[in-house]
């Protein structure tokens, strides 16, 4: 959430802002909601005055027996005690319509971030590897999966509907490795602390993160009011909501290997085939907490963890600076790793890494103290995946696939894999 105090200094900037997000200018139309706030209050606090000036007057007037004077100030007041209620609800209307505008708004993207429309328009900062060269064609998957015997999107589909899958046997456990080794790497090398984490939570922590109220069509809610994850960013951003930091402890960082549950409302007929797209999947989840000098280091840093991932099992990608028309709601600046999957013949992001700014903390009211600064400040953000692991699946499949149809198993699966080298058909 973007302060009030800030747009109203800054009504150009936040305009510019949003129009290299593609959105419409806003600055006119919060400060008109802002401006209704601070009168219904000032009008509010007049009334309190007057009734509470009027009430020490009553005394006064009875104390010099004037009778006709203290009556009139008694109705006075009590025509300010009934105004009131009328005033105060007013208020809270006022309060609640800036608030829901304000958290609505998206981030302000950093001067550095690419200005562009959509995902055309993103720029690569790196790339790693090459792509594999082989004798045999290239297969998607899913056409890997179902041959081996080992991935049903049927049995799936007479389960739960579409976007599901179920893996058995060698494909499972080359999932569950997957998700293994990354928590390994990040908490033993890259210095993360491993969170097991609710997978249902309130309004508070949805909003906190930037998911509600916008974005509601995109989660399942659950029928007592809670929601299913859409990420594990939710619960490890939120473990500091309302808390106010040691900033000598910052920064904080979190994983948490988790499934993650999307509606994909927007997605209508994209990535029908396979599971690139599902409603449940896993993902293994980085989050950092800093102070505001840290945060663009520490956003460099994340999107090399997860990099490192990659690497370590030969997988060739690429790392993209997202446009301002591309970025997420809640981002300030993102990176897109995206790997490269030969049976699709193009790259496809396996993880997002931004930084946030004191976008979330504002929302969670997360605050730190330095012990050279009294003033509190809002902590910054960040959040990545390191990485998505249905995805990373489907980048081994392809792009270890043998000739005679099996799956080589990365070297550095081997130790999580029970002395499995590759995956063969199950026939």
């Amino acid at each position: 959430m973007l302060d009030i105090k800030w747009i109203r200094e800054n009504e150009e900037a936040l305009d510019a802002a949003l129009k290299k997000r593609g959105a419409e200018p806003m600055a006119a139309t919060l400060l008109a909601l802002d401006d209704k706030r601070r009168a219904v209050i000032q009008t509010l606090q007049d009334m309190q005055s007057r009734r509470n000036a009027a009430s020490k007057e009553i005394g006064a007037a009875m104390a010099q027996k004037n009778s006709e004077l203290a009556e009139k100030l008694k109705a006075e007041v009590a025509e300010i005690k009934d105004t009131m209620p009328a005033a105060e609800q007013q208020e809270r209307e006022a309060v609640a319509a800036l608030d829901d505008a304000l958290s609505r708004l998206p981030n302000i993207p950093l001067d550095d971030v690419p200005v562009g429309k959509d995902e055309h328009d993103n720029v690569v900062k790196r790339t790693v590897g090459e792509k594999p060269r082989w004798n045999h064609p290239a297969k998607e998957h899913y056409e890997i999966g179902e041959a081996l015997g080992y991935m049903d999107f049927e049995r799936a589909a007479k389960l739960s509907g579409a976007r599901f899958t179920v893996l058995t046997s060698q494909l499972a456990r080359l999932e569950r490795a997957l998700g293994q080794f990354m928590l390994d790497m990040h908490t033993s090398e890259h210095g993360y602390t491993e969170v097991s984490s609710p997978l249902m939570v309130r309004d508070e922590a949805m909003y906190g993160t930037g998911q509600l109220p916008k974005f509601a069509e995109d989660l399942f809610r659950t029928t007592d009011g809670r929601w299913l994850i859409p990420t594990a960013e939710v619960t490890l951003t939120n473990l500091v909501a309302a808390e106010v930091l040691d900033g000598e402890k910052l920064p904080l960082r979190f994983t948490a290997l988790t499934p993650s549950f999307r509606s994909e409302a927007g997605s209508a007929g994209r990535d029908t085939r396979g599971m690139l797209r599902q409603h449940q999947f896993w993902k293994c989840e980085l989050v950092s907490i800093t102070d505001q000098e840290s945060s663009i280091a520490e956003h460099e840093r994340m999107v090399e963890c997860a990099e490192n991932v990659l690497k370590r099992l030969g997988l060739h990608f690429r790392t993209m600076t997202l446009c301002t028309g591309d970025m997420g709601f809640g981002a300030r600046k993102t990176y897109d790793i995206e790997v490269w999957l030969p049976g699709q013949d193009t790259y496809r992001e396996i993880s997002s890494v931004s930084v946030c700014g004191d976008f979330q903390g504002r929302r969670m009211n997360a605050r730190y103290r330095t012990k050279d600064d009294k003033n509190l400040k809002f902590v910054h953000t960040l959040n990545g995946s390191g990485v998505a692991v249905g995805r990373c699946l489907i980048a081994v499949m392809e792009n270890y696939l043998n000739e005679d149809g099996s799956v080589t198993i990365p070297d550095a699966l081997l130790p999580y894999m029970g002395g499995l080298t590759k995956i063969e058909s199950a026939a």
